[in-house]
């Protein structure tokens, strides 16, 4: 069994509407599923801290899946909590000022999916991170929330999970 576990954005919260979809789908294919709360801890280090206390009682394989700064905070954890992969939606890489924040990928499957019209993370620092890495990246016609996008979101999560599997 895997244990799915979510990571928000900074100006979202546990069940917005995209987690909630992810969720769904991640349920369908009977998986447990977890979503961290963040609201009030701005500080990415904070959440670091927060997801590894919030998975340490998860006696599973675990996945984690994060947005924006949640995909930052996912991908800082990864190594410490032994996941098993990191899908990623429009992470906060190399973020202006703050690029020696960026966590060093973690040596397991890495998929991203960036939107082209982004206006809060540069779609280069995704194309960046990847390339550094060899993560799967799909570039889709959406913006930073990516709401418009779910359905092919919930497609290459789908795919990332059967790919993933024990």
């Amino acid at each position: 069994m895997t244990t799915v576990v979510f990571s928000h954005g900074q100006e979202s919260g546990p069940w917005g509407s995209k987690i909630r979809a992810m969720a769904g789908l991640v349920e369908n294919l009977g998986h447990k599923v977890e979503s961290i709360d963040y609201r009030g801890i701005a500080d990415p280090t904070e959440r670091v801290r927060k997801l590894i206390g919030a998975c340490a009682r998860i006696d599973d394989r675990i996945v984690l899946v994060g947005s924006s700064m949640g995909g930052h905070v996912a991908t800082a954890a990864a190594d410490t909590l032994g996941a098993a992969g990191l899908f990623v939606l429009a992470p906060a890489y190399y973020m202006e000022g703050y690029e020696a924040l960026t966590p060093p990928p973690p040596q397991i499957p890495i998929c991203i999916v960036h939107g082209w019209n982004d206006d809060i993370v540069p779609v280069e620092n995704s194309i960046r991170y990847a390339r550094n890495c060899g993560a799967t990246l799909h570039l889709v016609d959406g913006d930073h929330r990516l709401t418009g996008n779910i359905e092919q979101i919930n497609e290459y999560l789908k795919v990332f999970l059967e790919n993933t599997s024990d």
